[in-house]
C-alpha cells in the first residue's frame, strides 16, 4: 500500500447500499409488516429472521451491487483527497453470502472511479492508509485501533449520528471546510507528529 494511501469505503459511503436496500424492501413490504428506514434497517434485521432472508434474496439479484447509486457527498471527498495529493484506494468488505458482489463491486468501481485500486476484504483494519472515509462505526473503530495518529472521515448517517472517537470527523454535507482542513492535516502530517484535525 501507499504511503499517502486515501480509503474509501464503498457501501454507504460512495454507493447508496442502505438508500438501495430500503427502497426495494419498501416494494416488497406487505401492509401488516414493519416499515424499514435506514434508522432502523439494521436493528430491524436482527429482529426479524424472515427480514434477514429476504434482504439476503434482493442483494443476491443480478447487477444488483453493480446498479447502486453513487453518493454525491462521498463522491466529493474522493475527489477532494485526488487533488490533494493522495492515492485513492477502495477499501470494501466482501460479503461471505453474496460472492457475486466481489465482481459487481469492481465493475461499479471501474464505472464511477475509472482505474482506482480495490480491494474487497473481510477485515479492514488490517490495510493501512493515512485516512480511512467510512460509514460504519465497527469498521472505524477497528481501524483506529491500528493508527494512533490515522484519520477517520465518516459521512452522517441515521446509525452513526452517535458516534464520536477523537481522530474522527463527521461529515454532513455542510462543514466541507472541516473535512478539507482535515484532510490537509493528515496529509502533510510528518512521521511521528500528532494528528491537528481543527484549526
Amino acid at each position: 500500500m501507499m504511503t499517502n494511501a486515501g480509503l474509501f469505503d464503498m457501501d454507504g459511503s460512495l454507493a447508496d447500499y442502505t438508500g438501495r436496500l430500503v427502497a426495494d424492501l419498501e416494494e416488497l413490504r406487505s401492509p401488516d409488516e414493519p416499515i424499514v428506514t435506514a434508522a432502523n434497517l439494521w436493528t430491524a434485521e436482527k429482529s426479524h429472521k424472515w427480514l434477514k432472508a429476504r434482504m439476503r434474496l434482493i442483494k443476491a439479484q443480478p447487477e444488483w451491487w453493480y446498479n447502486l447509486e453513487p453518493i454525491a457527498n462521498g463522491m466529493r471527498v474522493f475527489h477532494k483527497a485526488a487533488e490533494i495529493g493522495y492515492h485513492n484506494h477502495i477499501l470494501t468488505k466482501g460479503p461471505k453470502k453474496h460472492p457475486e458482489a466481489w465482481s459487481e463491486k469492481h465493475r461499479w468501481c471501474a464505472r464511477y472511479l475509472d482505474s482506482v485500486p480495490v480491494t474487497v476484504t473481510s477485515d479492514k483494519s488490517l490495510v493501512y492508509g493515512k485516512f480511512l472515509y467510512d460509514d460504519f462505526p465497527d469498521y472505524a473503530e477497528a481501524w483506529l485501533k491500528h493508527r494512533p495518529r490515522g484519520l477517520v472521515i465518516m459521512p452522517v448517517t441515521e446509525y452513526n449520528a452517535d458516534y464520536s472517537h477523537p481522530q474522527c470527523v463527521k461529515w454532513d454535507g455542510t462543514n466541507w471546510d472541516e473535512v478539507v482542513y482535515a484532510l490537509t492535516a493528515a496529509f502533510t502530517r510528518k512521521h511521528g507528529e500528532p494528528l491537528k484535525l481543527r484549526a
